[in-house]
Formats: C-alpha cells, sequence, structure tokens
C-alpha cells in the first residue's frame, strides 16, 4: 500500500503512524533506537507489505497491469489503491481528507528530528505539493506517476499508467475496496497483537 493507507492503517496513533509512515525508509532491523511505539508502527507497515503482496484481489489487480509494467505494477496498483481511498474518504473517516492531511503533515513537523533522513528530504515535496490530498483527484495520481518514472529514468514507463486506470476504473475500485475491508481487519489485529508483546 500507499502513503495515505499506510497512515490511516495506524487508527490515529500518532507514534504508530510515524513508524507505519517512514518504515520504507528503515533497513532490517536498524530501529531498535525509536521509541517503542514507532518501533510497532514499522513492524505493522511490514506486515501490511506482506499481506498486500500476497493477496490474491492484489495480485489480480497487479495481474491487468504486469503486460506493461512488469515489476513496476505492483507499485502501480499502491498509488491507484490510495486514489480510491483519498476519493471514497468519507467512507472511511468522519475527519474531512484536507484536515486529516495537515494534521498528518503538522505531525511530521512536529518530529522532523527523529525521522530518517530519506523521510525529511521527502517531507517537503509531499506537503509543498500536497500529495496526500491530490491522491484523489486524476491529476494528482497522474503527477504522482509521472514523477515514479521519471525516478525510474523514465524506464519504468508509469506516467503512461494512468490510461489503464482510466480503461479499467470501474475494475481497479472494485477490487480496492473488496481487498481494503480485509485489510482494515487484518491491521486491526496486527497491531493489536503488536501492541500487546
Amino acid at each position: 500500500m500507499n502513503f495515505l493507507a499506510h497512515i490511516y492503517l495506524s487508527f490515529d496513533d500518532k507514534e504508530i503512524t510515524l513508524g507505519n509512515f517512514f518504515a520504507d525508509h528503515i533497513r532490517g532491523n536498524k530501529f531498535k533506537h525509536f521509541p517503542e511505539k514507532i518501533q510497532k508502527g514499522i513492524l505493522l507497515h511490514r506486515e501490511i507489505d506482506t499481506f498486500t503482496d500476497s493477496h490474491p484481489i492484489a495480485k489480480q489487480s497487479s495481474k491487468r497491469l504486469h503486460k506493461n509494467y512488469s515489476h513496476y505494477s505492483r507499485v502501480i496498483v499502491d498509488i491507484f489503491y490510495d486514489h480510491f481511498l483519498a476519493k471514497n474518504w468519507t467512507t472511511y473517516s468522519e475527519v474531512p481528507l484536507q484536515v486529516y492531511v495537515e494534521n498528518f503533515y503538522d505531525l511530521l513537523e512536529d518530529n522532523y528530528e527523529i525521522l530518517p533522513l530519506g523521510t525529511q528530504r521527502l517531507m517537503p515535496y509531499m506537503i509543498a505539493d500536497n500529495w496526500l490530498y491530490s491522491y484523489a483527484n486524476l491529476d494528482g495520481i497522474s503527477r504522482v506517476l509521472n514523477g515514479m518514472n521519471r525516478r525510474t529514468n523514465n524506464k519504468s514507463k508509469m506516467n503512461f499508467a494512468i490510461l489503464d486506470l482510466e480503461e479499467h476504473y470501474s475494475a481497479f475500485e472494485h477490487e480496492f475496496t473488496e481487498f481494503f475491508k480485509e485489510l482494515i481487519d487484518f491491521s486491526q489485529q496486527k497491531l493489536t497483537l503488536l501492541c500487546e508483546n
């Protein structure tokens, strides 16, 4: 899953949210210096990624893209799924999306000193361009895909995936909706187990 989903699946716990958000910038077990709950957020992030990568619905979404984008198809699906989460936000949260993401940006700024270097570098761009809120519309997703393509030196051709999203929009949205119900349950159960240990 992509940024917005990981933040949402932290269930409004600030320290869990931080770890769940920046876990991709942590290698191996090099997180023992963080507060305990941030460590649990990192572990939750990894559990979510493992669950997603092995889930038949997410695989089905990815398979639709594989011919054109090969191993990048999973990354693209993560971005598509964040779009559907943002677009249908009121189904999942009573807090308006704009307020929710502004609160998250405040959380990052308040904890800047403890963020991994990669997250510190990413953060100004994320906030300036309001990535999380922009996921709700196709223009925002197109910008994300263009940025990802540039980061692969234009090898991934991910910028063209917006056309796949438009062509198979209903199928991707249905798959997200069915999958995300299961992912919410899984994440809640996993977080409960992590916090018990």
